[in-house]
């Protein structure tokens, strides 16, 4: 064997490694949340397992902190698989799949453990499915757990009359203008990441939203009252770029999906336990927690179940109808 002829056979492994790697699928994820965010740190894990069982065939990128853009410039541009997966509000699903909007819907879910049961359950692969089935281009996986939304004001907010007049900042949907407003408020949309200089301009007297986001984006810096409302509960699905899914094998379509509901189960966990430090800390910070009766609340938002839900009526009885 001549010396070029051993060459040629020693370079082949290494060849072999870099076409295999410059085939590769490259998942970029793209989240709004920080490092170290539960949704971040349970996608990451995810990521990890993906590259691991594909052989690297599949390699996996986290971008977080929102810098591939805003939420909805991010969905814009997963729909067209230039960036292949995110975790996305379903505010700004609601608009495209109207079926989400159930749980959307203000007060559908009693408590946590609710909601954790119906997104486990067939009625949270129904509307996984019709997501997927939808003409949104994206495929929908699994259920990050978003916590329980309540009222954070710079004034306190001890009752619902205390509301009357504030502009409360909601997520861009029709629904939780017409929510914020029938509680006796302003409903602003906006988006998470012009929060913090509306508050401080003055330009919003509140947001609504859970102890970890009030926390990591610093909205408690100029709000200092935390009133728990919890009239919303949202769980927000994984969803990857349809032209990606298409363009994985049956297999890989597979691992991505088992590894995402593993994910789902995962990161639970780390937010149950972020959200207990993120309260303390708050609190440390000076941020009063206010409980209040939610009942006038839950009255207040009855015609907005009507006059969004009525076409989901059956769906929501099913929902309340799981114990």
């Amino acid at each position: 064997m001549n010396f070029k002829r051993k060459l040629l056979i020693a370079a082949l492994p290494l060849a072999f490694c870099l076409s295999s790697a410059a085939n590769a699928l490259e998942i970029k994820f793209a989240e709004i949340h920080p490092a170290g965010y539960p949704t971040v740190v349970a996608e990451e894990a995810m990521g990890k397992k993906i590259e691991e069982a594909s052989n690297g065939d599949i390699t996996f990128k986290m971008f977080p902190g929102g810098v591939l853009g805003s939420e909805k410039e991010v969905v814009e541009q997963t729909q067209i698989g230039a960036i292949q997966m995110t975790r996305v509000s379903l505010g700004i699903v609601g608009p495209v799949v109207p079926d989400v909007n159930v749980f959307n819907m203000p007060f559908v879910f009693r408590d946590r453990e609710h909601m954790r049961k119906i997104i486990d359950g067939e009625i949270g692969q129904e509307i996984l499915d019709k997501i997927t089935n939808s003409e949104f281009n994206l495929v929908a996986l699994a259920w990050m757990d978003g916590g329980t939304r309540n009222l954070y004001t710079k004034k306190p907010v001890r009752n619902i009359e205390d509301l009357k007049g504030m502009k409360i900042r909601v997520m861009g949907n029709p629904l939780f203008v017409d929510m914020m407003t029938a509680m006796g408020a302003n409903g602003i949309a906006m988006d998470t990441g012009e929060i913090f200089s509306a508050l401080q301009t003055g330009v919003i007297d509140g947001a609504e939203n859970n102890p970890p986001t009030m926390l990591e984006h610093n909205h408690y810096q100029n709000a200092k009252y935390y009133t728990l409302t919890g009239h919303l509960i949202l769980p927000e699905p994984i969803v990857m770029s349809k032209d990606t899914w298409n363009s994985l094998s049956a297999e890989q379509q597979a691992l991505v999906k088992k590894v995402a509901k593993e994910a789902q189960l995962e990161e639970r966990k780390l937010w149950d336990a972020k959200s207990a430090a993120s309260e303390e800390k708050l609190k440390a910070a000076g941020v009063e927690f206010i409980t209040v009766d939610k009942k006038p609340f839950y009255d207040a938002t009855a015609p907005i179940r009507e006059k969004y839900g009525a076409q989901y009526a059956d769906l929501m009885k099913r929902i309340a109808d799981v114990k």
